[in-house]
């Protein structure tokens, strides 16, 4: 006789969580939901996940429940308004892009609660969280506990490859190292694309001469098609990225790093930003560039 795996939960549920819920629907999981956006949330009802009131709601129908919010300060304000939901036996697993120090704080406040609290921060697009093929970097989750197994089914679902880091922040400040980088081959990508243009070459060519060439990037794979066609199409949002620039920008002061590139990366999108671009998709950085 099979048994039915335990619900789901999901609060938040943009781009990357309404591809969470798409990827455990298609799995078989009875997934149970909440966003403050009406709208996305009758879209992920759509698909089959079942819309609750509140965020207090998931709580009390799910033991598990993945976060996919904007900020860390979002996910502060709402564990704290679902204090009352909270119970030992939960299991969060946190896979917002957010500050490290401010994650460090809350999983130590939820672990004091007997809530089990994971990073699991993505690296990859919407859409290739659809299929299972993104890569995640995690952190604070103890393999010896009773709840790994389900935990561990769901990394599994969601990612073809997973790191694990350590402690309750390491998956947040590795993630910016990420998002740095990947953040600044697109920049790269769309400099050399309207130079190429500028130089009188089309950018369809050039993009596929320099996919056979050594200055090849997964970028290129992911984001050159939709640069040359401007096909903004959102998987991820220019206006996010940006924020994740702001917060790598912070970090870099923090802990005494410099990143001069990435302080000229965040101008470039703001530029993309200012021009109307922020919910299309980080590929529309380009557009930074081809105004002037």
């Amino acid at each position: 006789m099979s048994v039915e795996p335990q619900p789901v939960g999901i609060i938040g549920l943009g781009l990357v969580g309404s591809a969470l819920a798409g990827r455990l629907i298609q799995n078989g999981f009875q997934v149970v939901g909440f966003d403050v956006d009406q709208q996305k949330q009758a879209e992920a009802v759509d698909q089959g996940l079942q819309g609750c009131v509140d965020a207090n709601g998931v709580f009390d129908i799910c033991e598990t429940i993945l976060l996919s919010l904007p900020t860390s300060q979002v996910v502060r304000e709402v564990i704290d308004q679902a204090e009352s939901a909270l119970r030992v036996g939960h299991t969060i697993i946190d896979m917002t892009t957010g500050d490290p120090d401010e994650m460090v704080v809350l999983g130590q406040q939820l672990q004091n609660r007997h809530v089990k609290y994971t990073e699991a921060t993505i690296a990859g697009s919407s859409s290739q969280l659809r299929e299972g093929e993104v890569v995640l970097f995690v952190a604070g989750i103890d393999r010896e506990e009773p709840g790994w197994p389900l935990v561990d089914s769901l990394l599994q679902l969601f990612g073809s490859r997973i790191f694990y880091l350590g402690e309750i922040g390491a998956a947040s400040r590795f993630k910016l190292v990420h998002n740095l980088m990947i953040g600044l081959h697109r920049a790269v990508l769309a400099e050399g694309l309207t130079f190429g243009e500028a130089l009188g070459f089309d950018a369809s060519s050039t993009l596929e001469v320099l996919r056979q060439s050594p200055a090849w990037s997964g970028v290129m794979e992911t984001k050159g098609k939709k640069m040359v066609l401007a096909d903004y199409a959102p998987q991820a949002r220019l206006s996010q990225h940006l924020k994740d620039v702001r917060l790598i920008i912070e970090m870099a002061s923090r802990s005494g790093a410099s990143t001069p590139l990435s302080s000229l990366h965040r101008e470039l999108l703001e530029d993309a930003e200012r021009l109307g671009f922020g919910d299309a998709d980080n590929s529309a950085i380009i557009e930074a560039f081809r105004k002037e």
